[in-house]
Parts: C-alpha cells; sequence; structure tokens
C-alpha cells in the first residue's frame, strides 16, 4: 500500500524502491521504540531471506532516536539502505525532502533516526557482499 498521488511517486520514484522491495511476509517482528500517538518503530524480518526491514514514524513532533541493531546477525555486516526524512522536511510545509544513501552496519551499531515533523524514515538492511563492504568502506 502507497499513500500519496500516482503522480507524486511517478516525479520522484527513487524513494519508492523501498515500498517494491519490501517482502509482505515476516518471519519476526520486534518494537525498537513507542509511544501510543506519538512515535513507533518496528524492525521486520524477511521470512524468505536474511533482511531485515525498519520503520520509524513520528507525530507532528520531530525527534531523534536511537536504535540499537541487536536484531542483526552478530559477526555480519549489513548493507543499510537508508531512506530518511531531508534537513528541512516538515509535513506540512515540505513533505517531499527526502535523503537516501548507503552505509555498513553491524549488531554491534546503533543508528540515530532523526524524524522530521511529521516523518519518518525506512531502512532495508541486507548481508553486504564482499564487493559492497569494500566499496563502502
Amino acid at each position: 500500500m502507497a499513500s500519496d498521488l500516482p503522480e507524486n511517486y511517478e516525479a520522484r520514484p527513487e524513494p519508492f524502491q523501498f515500498i517494491v522491495d519490501v517482502p509482505t511476509d515476516w518471519q519476526d517482528t520486534q518494537v525498537l521504540h513507542a509511544r501510543i500517538g506519538n512515535y513507533l518503530t518496528i524492525v521486520r524480518q524477511d521470512r524468505n531471506s536474511p533482511d531485515w526491514y525498519l520503520g520509524s514514524v513520528t507525530d507532528e513532533e520531530g525527534r531523534v532516536l536511537k536504535a540499537p541493531l541487536h536484531f542483526l546477525t552478530p559477526g555480519r555486516k549489513y548493507v543499510a539502505e537508508i531512506y530518511r526524512d531531508g534537513k528541512n522536511a516538515d509535513w506540512k510545509s515540505n513533505p517531499y525532502d527526502i535523503e537516501i544513501d548507503k552505509r555498513l552496519v553491524d549488531s554491534a551499531g546503533i543508528l540515530t533516526l532523526r524524524l522530521a515533523p511529521g516523518g519518518g524514515q525506512a531502512i532495508r538492511f541486507k548481508p553486504a557482499t564482499e564487493e559492497e563492504i569494500q566499496g563502502l568502506k
């Protein structure tokens, strides 16, 4: 399910890739942060692969949350494909300010999630290949 008008996705298809990639059958679900009506961060593992997916949302208040990556397999490197609010994102005045990047992470890491007012973050964690490990160092 994707919310918004189709023409907005056609104008900026890059962020839509996360929705294309995300599976619908889960092996595991964990809640990292939650305060009803305020914010929520959930991670889920795909039933058919070692990939994990994180989704974090906030209410009209911007906030910073720390996400420990303890759910990832210890001793394994992952590529985190991060879809996050841009520096000037705001649900009312600038809802399409989005940044997309990749970085190497592991189970000992902690990611800082900066959520714009009314915003969120989505991350796909997939096991890194040797080429990715060398290229993202």
